[in-house]
């Protein structure tokens, strides 16, 4: 007969504690849920601390943040960017170079909840089977929507970006993006495990570009305790990337994680009983190759 079943996590809260052993995830909601808050304030309170959409705005009327997945889309569609916008994606570029690119993934974008729970539930339902999805297709669908956009002079990627569409319709009124992203989460459940951010998201294949270089890491510092309860590997929305950090001693691999999927999410932090994860640098260790997509990327 089989043993009961093991519930990630589940032992943390025992060890360490119910705080400790969601801490990570519980600041990512907060964020999360904080910045839509701050979008809506405007149009649904007149409170307007953020001027403008989850593309381009203006914070307290002083900072501009601009998407530069959007303003590199309108460049290739041959609009000239205003010096504002030029000024906003710089910005958003220095911090995702230092936090993280892909901490967007985690951090930021409103559709990560809606997979994570996709996750739970499949996981909560023990729902068997999943459609094993490249996770290079992002890079082609990146390449794609820049492409459209070129040849269109349209920002292409723009018309069906779940991100922007959820909040539009959160202003508006859900209608057809309450539809996009019922499908994205029918996908993850009942199609592909974390197949639309590990395998299809273009956005997050952006910034996983900046997280090549990003400084902000995870580092499995205390490898060397492991009890190999493999924890971290099933709440990771990216398992790969630990692997070399948490079993490559004997290869001589650095134990920071510099793959440049990592999101940076905590989680790995917060289920470990052993204390193997911190957050970290880059520099901490004096050899840090930057990892190539083939290296890093799952086929």
């Amino acid at each position: 007969m089989n043993g009961p079943r093991r519930i990630p996590g589940r032992e943390a809260i025992t060890v360490k504690g119910w705080w400790p052993a969601y801490r990570w995830l519980i600041l990512r909601r907060f964020v999360q849920l904080g910045i839509l808050v701050l979008f809506l304030l405007g149009p649904l309170a007149g409170l307007w601390i953020v001027q403008g959409n989850i593309n381009a705005s203006m914070v307290f009327g002083l900072v501009p943040l601009h998407d530069p997945l959007v303003l590199v889309q309108s460049f290739l569609a041959g609009h000239v960017p205003e010096v504002t916008a030029i000024t906003g994606a710089l910005i958003i570029i220095a911090i995702y170079l230092l936090v993280g690119g892909r901490a967007y993934c985690a951090w930021v974008c409103p559709v990560n909840i809606v997979t994570d729970t996709a996750y739970w539930l499949k996981r909560r339902l023990r729902l068997k089977g999943s459609a094993r999805l490249s996770a290079t297709t992002r890079y082609w669908l990146l390449g794609t929507a820049l492409v459209v956009s070129a040849v269109t002079g349209v920002i292409a990627w723009e018309l069906v970006n779940p991100v922007s569409l959820t909040y539009r319709g959160l202003v508006f009124g859900m209608g057809a993006a309450g539809l996009v992203v019922l499908a994205i989460f029918l996908f993850d459940l009942l199609v592909s495990e974390r197949g639309w951010c590990g395998a299809l998201c273009p956005v997050g294949a952006f910034y996983s570009i900046l997280g090549r270089f990003s400084i902000a890491r995870v580092s499995a510092v205390n490898r060397a305790q492991c009890n190999d309860c493999t924890d971290c590997l099933k709440v990771c929305p990216e398992p790969h990337v630990l692997k070399l950090p948490v079993y490559g001693a004997d290869t001589g691999a650095s134990p920071i994680v510099l793959s440049p999927n990592c999101t940076n999410c905590g989680r790995c932090i917060d289920v470990c009983t052993e204390d193997v994860f911190r957050f970290t640098t880059r520099f901490e260790k004096t050899h840090n190759p930057i990892p190539t997509l083939a290296e890093e990327t799952p086929s």
